[in-house]
């Protein structure tokens, strides 16, 4: 399992990587793995303003229906068309062509309140 070192993490399993004022957002290889094979994914529309700790979309798989949560507050300014129609994407590549949404952050200082890969993993170890 896959933890880059280079990405922030939520108790809810999800990812940030942070681009100036943008913030890349997927579900992590953990989350995917306990999933299973993804079968439909929801997102927002661009333009929508995402609160941090809100749902943001869904994630559906053969095993259950989970919400994705918005690690951190802005605007959606672009989602990943391809899981549209490929929403498998999410469970061969998590963060790299299954990114979900960028949104534009409201504060960029947000994102220091996020695990980092060594608190994470910590995380994930308990509840396993």
């Amino acid at each position: 399992m896959e933890f880059p070192e280079e990405l922030k993490y939520t108790e809810e399993h999800e990812w940030v990587m942070v681009e100036e004022e943008l913030a890349v957002i997927g579900i992590t290889d953990f989350a995917q793995d306990s999933l299973g094979d993804v079968v439909f994914v929801e997102l927002p529309e661009v333009g929508t303003f995402l609160e941090a700790g809100k749902a943001f979309g869904v994630v559906e798989s053969v095993k259950a229906v989970s919400d994705i949560y918005a690690p951190i507050s802005g605007t959606v300014e672009e989602i990943n068309d391809d899981l549209v129609d490929a929403p498998e994407i999410i469970n061969t590549s998590p963060y790299e062509d299954g990114w979900m949404i960028k949104i534009r952050m409201a504060d960029a200082g947000d994102a220091d309140n996020l695990m980092d890969a060594e608190a994470y993993q910590a995380l994930i170890a308990e509840e396993s």
